[in-house]
């Protein structure tokens, strides 16, 4: 893949969380639906497993597969958005998300990669893993999220 022709989006945050209690709200659906705005995350977390998020009334937003795991520093998922035809359209992207404890810390970086340039789903993807993720450190730290709506 030629590098200069991606698009990629890359969020940093650092939350007062185990690396565990934080691997666990990644991949649990009880906890996604709380600051992922009532979607699930969910899947059998392996090596080659499907992931779906999924509202609560079935509807896909996005799905994948596991392209690599290891519980709980490293997640990698192949991402294909469902939802918007322009996005679908552009095909998969690769999400990573990277755990690292320091302490009573954890750095959690999520970089989103798409091999096309100007990716719209890079796009909008940089509009709202921020809030997803502004969502995921509240409710880590104090147990209720900022927001319950996207906008």
């Amino acid at each position: 893949m030629n590098e200069a022709a991606q698009s990629t989006f890359v969020y940093v945050t650092y939350i007062r969380t185990s690396a565990e209690r934080l691997w666990a709200a990644l991949t649990q659906p009880q906890f996604s639906r709380q600051y992922w705005f009532g979607t699930d995350f969910a899947s059998e977390w392996k090596t080659g497993a499907d992931w779906q998020l999924k509202f609560a009334d079935g509807r896909i937003a996005d799905h994948g597969t596991v392209l690599e795991i290891d519980p709980p520093r490293r997640l990698v998922i192949q991402w294909q958005h469902e939802l918007r035809p322009e996005l679908k359209a552009e095909g998969a992207a690769k999400c990573t998300f990277e755990l690292e404890p320091t302490g009573e810390i954890v750095k959690l970086t999520v970089t989103h990669t798409h091999p096309q340039a100007d990716s719209k789903l890079i796009a909008a993807v940089s509009g709202g893993w921020p809030k997803i993720l502004s969502n995921l450190k509240s409710l880590l730290e104090t147990g209720a999220v900022l927001m319950t709506e996207k906008n």
